[in-house]
């Protein structure tokens, strides 16, 4: 029996007919897309790649390794280390502290009264203390003076000069650690621009030699940005534009020789390693070595204070001054960046301990010497 086929009417409408299957579009490589976030160290936008555009921030350029910037990344040895200038203070201090009254003391037990030892030795304490923070103070000073005239002297060698001697004088100081010679002339041009127009505002002075206060306060009002501009007294403050004037950079850590801007301020600093003294150094350098060598003279005298008997006195300070000498030999070798582990911390140690110890027995024999003559 055959099914009859029915045909459509012709006043039907024709419905409209659902494909089985749709063909998707291809895919695009995977490694054509950008990603949603940079990949790349320096990458800040989507897809970029290679070091960041120049006009980007300098605390932007940070080069992160696992999400940590550079500058934190700790190494193998890193030390808390103390200003190298204050160092020195201590060390000279502590060190003539603890050697040159414990000398004394040492030669003065020979005569077997403590009160004789413990009067002398408190007494060269004191003076030595004055007599050293005196000495400290003279010596920042006269570091300071050194440093104004050479400034002074150096800035009108500049302004004699031409821009090829110029250019050769900071070449010699870039080339040898890498700088090709076109850089250093552009660096020699750009610094002295800088310091020619840091000159060319600053107050010319008055006819005593000052310089006028209403001028230079109008003049710091209209700049942004300080400098200091050695004119031919060797005096004189100056003002940047803030463009390049030698300004610390926030991230910078405020460098110590940041208001000295242009050539002649390059030529000091990299040239002779030179930087003015603060005159608040000289007052802390004074203060550190005095105080440093009271208490490093203070210990050795103790015993004394409290033993009647000079040379049992002498044992027990002999016995104390060794352990703290061999202790400020070991902290010295630490905060001052020198070899570390067990071998230079012992090395530091043992080395200040025979300075002490040979000053001392020096004194002793010299006392002993006399009494046997006598």
């Amino acid at each position: 029996m055959s099914t009859p086929v029915v045909s459509p009417s012709p006043s039907a409408p024709h419905a409209p007919q659902t494909p089985i299957a749709v063909t998707l579009p291809r895919r695009a490589p995977r490694n054509s897309l950008a990603s949603v976030w940079s990949t790349h160290a320096y990458g800040t936008f989507a897809g970029e790649d290679g070091p960041p555009p120049p006009d980007t921030p300098l605390a932007q350029k940070c080069g992160r390794v696992d999400g940590v910037c550079c500058k934190d990344l700790k190494g193998e040895d890193e030390r808390t280390l103390i200003d190298p200038d204050v160092v020195r203070d201590i060390v000279i201090g502590l060190s003539d502290g603890l050697t040159v009254p414990f000398a004394l003391t040492a030669g003065l037990s020979g005569l077997g009264d403590s009160r004789i030892v413990v009067l002398g030795g408190f007494a060269e304490l004191i003076a030595g203390a004055i007599s050293m923070g005196i000495g400290g103070f003279l010596a920042s000073q006269s570091e300071r003076d050194h440093f104004r005239y050479l400034r002074k002297q150096t800035h009108a060698r500049v302004e004699r000069s031409c821009d090829g001697e110029m250019m050769r004088e900071v070449y010699d100081v870039l080339g040898p650690v890498g700088v090709d010679e076109h850089t250093s002339r552009q660096v020699a041009m750009q610094l002295r621009k800088v310091e020619a127009d840091m000159c060319a505002a600053a107050p010319p002075p008055s006819e005593e030699g000052k310089f006028d206060l209403g001028l230079w306060l109008k003049t710091l009002g209209r700049k942004s940005g300080n400098g200091k501009c050695a004119n031919g007294n060797g005096n004189g403050n100056g003002n940047g534009n803030g463009n390049g004037n030698g300004a610390a950079h926030p991230e910078a850590g405020g460098l110590k020789w940041s208001d000295d801007v242009g050539l002649t301020a390059f030529l000091l600093k990299f040239g002779e390693g030179l930087e003015e003294v603060p005159a608040r150094r000289m007052y802390l350098s004074a203060l550190t070595i005095g105080l440093g060598y009271f208490l490093g003279g203070l210990i050795p005298l103790l015993p004394y204070f409290f033993v009647d008997s000079a040379n049992t006195a002498l044992v027990y300070s002999c016995i104390l001054t060794g352990i703290i000498l061999l202790l400020f030999g070991a902290f010295k070798t630490h905060f001052t960046g020198g070899t570390g582990g067990i071998g230079g911390y012992l090395h530091g140690a043992f080395s200040m301990l025979l300075v002490g110890g040979a000053a001392a027995a020096a004194a002793f024999g010299c006392v002993k010497l006399l009494e046997v003559q006598g």
